[in-house]
């Protein structure tokens, strides 16, 4: 693609990764097919080819049209059109810069996306207000009374002020329906696991916990804790772990997440269990996909090496042998984009299920989104909820027991959609 943008924009670092971009890419139009937007509304600017066009007039023109302020907030950002790309484009990188432009020339936006950024990367603030707004949960809207339900008392996790770094996480307890974690007593052990590819004497991971997993689902990190417990691993996490700043950087704000990074990245450093744990382990794949790009997005070494130490859970747990649940035997499984397309990891959850015991049914469309991605479901509710009803149906075709994912948002994005469990993944090992 020929670009025209001027020379002072190209003489900045941002203006120069963007145009290097935007010539990679020979507006071919293979993204289209694979775009959640695209496939709902038909419109040539609601697919990644059509953004490009409106981000490269951006930067050609140095003002930024009504347009594309709504086509790229109308982006998912779930970079299936990545995985789809012959060209290899890295479109989520462009995304990332026209809704900074926008940000910059059009401010933060509306109240509601205000408020996001104010307290959903502070895990203490969030844990407040969810639980004032607990006993009118029912007057929420159906799609968010997730986010409002109590977590389990026994898998509530330290509050975020602890001052005990370095803390072990807790273990999980029993729980009586299916929609609840195993119990550790359930876990075998002396289960029999393969090679974990850590070191036998003291293996220990950091555990991220996320800012609105350990709020809402904390049992999801506590059940993680009791697997590795039981095949020796020793799993811990760090009570100030900070937003990773995803969601800054995918609104827009980019200067916040980057502070929010180089904070994390400091915070490791100067944390001894944390710089000497064999592997940086993430149960959120919208956090972790964050997690894995410090090196991209900040640049230096430090950030590079914390980058390379970060692994999804699959990643890790792929390495074991796991037993199933005796309650659940069909699993339809959806893969967040931001482990399909965002970490490019595929196949690796199937095998530890089957390997299992379980059966998992056919779901077509599988490379689509939920219509979730991070705060898109509060910010654009109509077109989340049309692809939140696709992917529904999808799921629900193969007649599971359970529904399975691997990400916080999806998870409870998918809830009321359906008529069976929606859980991570991870709570159906023993």
């Amino acid at each position: 693609m020929k670009t025209d943008i001027p020379a002072a924009t190209l003489a900045t670092p941002r203006g120069a990764r963007a145009d290097e971009i935007l010539r990679s890419c020979v507006h071919c139009g293979f993204c289209n097919a694979t775009c959640p937007t695209y496939q709902v509304r038909g419109n040539e600017l609601d697919g990644p080819r059509g953004r490009i066009y409106l981000i490269k007039d951006m930067l050609e023109s140095g003002t930024v049209s009504d347009a594309a302020k709504l086509h790229l907030d109308r982006c998912l950002t779930c970079r299936a059109c990545e995985t789809t790309c012959p060209s290899g484009v890295p479109y989520g990188e462009l995304a990332e810069i026209g809704r900074e432009i926008v940000a910059e020339e059009r401010g933060r936006g509306g109240l509601v996306k205000r408020l996001l950024l104010a307290t959903v990367p502070r895990p203490r603030l969030l844990q407040a207000l969810l639980r004032l707004a607990r006993p009118f949960r029912w007057l929420a809207p159906k799609a968010h009374r997730r986010l409002l339900r109590k977590p389990p008392p026994s898998t509530t996790p330290q509050s975020a002020d602890s001052s005990s770094e370095g803390r072990p996480l807790p273990l999980a307890r029993p729980g009586g329906r299916v929609g609840s974690s195993a119990s550790a007593e359930l876990l075998s052990p002396t289960a029999e696991g393969a090679s974990s590819g850590l070191p036998q004497a003291e293996a220990s991971v950091l555990v991220l916990q996320g800012c609105v997993q350990r709020v809402v689902t904390p049992e999801v990190n506590a059940h993680l804790a009791a697997l590795l417990d039981a095949r020796g691993v020793k799993a811990f996490s760090l009570a100030q772990e900070g937003c990773c700043g995803g969601l800054p950087l995918h609104l827009g704000e980019t200067f916040e997440a980057l502070a929010m990074a180089r904070r994390n990245v400091r915070r490791l450093a100067s944390h001894d269990a944390a710089a000497k744990a064999h592997a940086i382990v993430s149960t959120a794949s919208g956090c972790g996909v964050t997690w894995k790009e410090y090196g991209r997005l900040l640049g230096t070494d430090a950030a590079k090496a914390v980058a390379s130490r970060v692994r999804d859970v699959a990643e890790v747990l792929e390495r074991f042998k796991f037993r199933k649940r005796d309650d659940i035997d069909r699993v339809a499984w959806h893969p967040p984009c931001s482990l399909q397309h965002g970490q490019r990891i595929g196949g690796i959850v199937e095998g530890i299920l089957q390997r299992a015991g379980y059966r998992l049914t056919r779901v077509p469309d599988s490379h689509l989104c939920c219509g979730s991605a991070g705060t898109y479901s509060i910010l654009q509710p109509q077109l989340a909820s049309e692809l939140k009803d696709r992917k529904a149906d999808a799921l629900m075709s193969g007649e599971p027991d359970v529904i399975a994912t691997a990400n916080i948002g999806c998870q409870t994005h998918l809830d009321d959609a359906v008529s069976k469990p929606v859980l991570h993944w991870i709570e159906l090992l023993r």
